[in-house]
């Protein structure tokens, strides 16, 4: 035997030991197969060119899935598009309902893909253990699935093949998509041909072998998704493909009589033969059934669409990962190709803060209120959705069945029988306004351009910013802008003075004799800031 047979042997007996993890996933330290920080647990599936393992960790305790596959097995499968495909896309997305890519690594022999772990399996089998949902749990479904599709339509991604086996559920029963590796990247101009994705959830326009853009091949599965998760079969089935295909092509469907009227009138709209009446997921946002309970943060507004304004924190990003000088990046912003990988760069980071802190915002539920008024007073109602809730700190009492005139003749009832005086709001440095939050930000976004300010996000949070003014060559004025929720209909927005760093304060101490007169300088540049944005914002 050669030194050449004897050294693929050997390498054969590594990946073997590798790989090999006993069943019961052992925490035993002899038995332990470590890659990088991971160490492998037991196998939670195999495919025809790898598997993917359960792993956790070493240094958080975090559950992760990693999908080992070999080399030479992709590359005999020619699927290595496939998974480069898979890779890049998963690489960029950041969505609560998409599953999360979080480190490739590569060795000689094997691609190691470090994935969000979930837990609750795929949504394929839980309609076959439960059978057809009913319609409240179905759509909670469907509308997270519509979220997901439409971050990677933004993106110009089609997954392609959607179905209830690339569908997986968390263990609070959220889906993540999972599976991009028939994913491909959508371009103006351009159409697809390639048949792909299982013949069930495929489109007319697939299935003939014709052309087409994208995104409507999505629609297409999602309305056969839709169908399933209502009625626990499929709308297009036979055990021949050719006759599958048939059906397919016809677009003929039967409706269950359960079915509401509006759900079965979004499933036909969904399974229109021509792609181009098809329903898009604009559509699909605006119809009736789709918005019922629907959560604010499956499709967050962006407070940054159609202006020039760019994050700096995102630009510095892209520089750093992409290697690019700054103004560069911002060519590239300022010149709105969507394609050019800068900007779909940009676009993927801002996504990820704008979901975040909208997916957040749920769980926090305003957190700056907590509990209820006395009993007794009438400052609020108790009917109102913030009963129960503290108030914020500089918040106007909210008053209950109060005069809408300032006739002191003519008192209300509640005036009678009010038994506590009305506190006095508290003196407050912002702004209020009864715009939406949205509108708010966008205001606020101009006027800091306008003054020449740079800013970032904070916490992930639109609504949270911190800001600086360069005074100088080696000094900023800083403040903090928060958008609070003062009541039902008005927003304040609070501005806060931030201390100077230590080199900033070395500088100062250089300049003023005391401590009194560095304070009163820090406090007049912080409300001359404050001054030049508010009139910016007034104009």
């Amino acid at each position: 035997m050669t030194a050449e047979q004897n050294l693929v042997k050997l390498k054969k007996k590594v990946r073997q030991r590798t790989l090999s993890m006993n069943s019961n996933g052992s925490d035993n330290p002899q038995s332990q197969i470590k890659i990088g920080h991971y160490i492998l647990l037991e196998t939670l599936g195999s495919g025809s060119f790898g598997k993917v393992k359960k792993a956790r960790h070493q240094l958080t305790g975090h559950t992760v899935a990693i999908k080992i596959m070999n080399r030479d097995k992709i590359k005999t499968l020619d699927v290595v598009g496939k998974i480069r495909r898979e890779i890049q896309n998963l690489k960029l997305f950041r969505h609560p309902h998409i599953i999360k890519l979080y480190q490739v690594i590569n060795t000689p022999s094997d691609i190691f893909m470090v994935m969000e772990y979930v837990s609750g399996g795929e949504l394929f089998d839980h309609i076959v253990k439960n059978g057809k949902l009913n319609e409240n749990d179905g759509r909670k479904f469907f509308q997270q699935i519509i979220s997901g599709v439409a971050y990677c339509h933004r993106h110009m991604i089609v997954h392609r093949d959607l179905k209830p086996e690339n569908l997986l559920l968390d263990n609070h029963m959220n889906v993540k998509i999972a599976d991009f590796g028939l994913s491909n990247m959508m371009k103006d101009g351009e159409f697809l041909r390639t048949s792909c994705g299982s013949p069930n959830y495929a489109a007319p326009e697939v299935v003939s072998g014709e052309l087409y853009a994208g995104s409507e091949v999505d629609i297409w599965s999602c309305g056969i998704i839709l169908y399933a998760l209502l009625t626990g079969t499929l709308p297009f089935d036979d055990e021949s493909v050719q006759i599958l295909f048939k059906k397919i092509r016809s677009g003929v469907y039967s409706t269950p009589d359960y079915l509401s009227r509006s759900v079965a009138d979004l499933i036909s709209r969904m399974l229109t033969v021509d792609p181009l009446k098809r329903a898009t997921v604009k559509e699909i946002k605006e119809h009736e059934w789709f918005k019922v309970n629907l959560a604010d943060y499956l499709f967050p507004c962006s407070s940054q669409e159609n202006l020039n304004i760019f994050d700096v924190d995102a630009v510095l990003e892209i520089c750093d990962k992409f290697n690019v000088d700054e103004e560069t990046v911002q060519y590239s912003l300022s010149t709105g190709d969507r394609h050019d990988q800068y900007v779909i760069a940009y676009h993927l980071i801002i996504d990820n803060k704008r979901i975040s802190e909208a997916h957040n915002r749920i769980k926090i539920n305003d957190f700056f209120v907590a509990s209820s008024p006395p009993t007794g007073s009438f400052f609020m109602d108790i009917s109102s959705p913030f009963h129960g809730l503290k108030e914020h700190p500089e918040r106007m009492p909210q008053l209950k069945d109060v005069s809408a005139t300032l006739d002191e003749n003519k008192p209300s009832e509640s005036q009678h029988e009010a038994k506590k005086p009305v506190k006095k709001a508290k003196w407050h440095l912002g702004i209020r306004s009864q715009s939406r939050p949205q509108d708010i930000m966008n205001e606020v976004f101009k006027a800091m351009k306008n003054e020449n300010l740079q800013w970032k996000y904070y916490n992930s949070s639109i609504y949270s910013l911190r800001v600086r003014k360069q005074i100088g060559t080696d000094r900023f004025i800083k403040i903090g802008l928060q958008l609070y929720q003062v009541d039902q209909k008005s927003y304040l927005l609070d501005f806060r003075c931030f201390e100077p760093t230590n080199d900033e304060q070395k500088i100062l101490d250089e300049h003023f004799s005391n401590t009194n007169e560095i304070i009163q300088h820090n406090m007049m540049e912080f409300f001359e800031l404050c001054a030049g944005l508010i009139g910016s914002l007034a104009r």
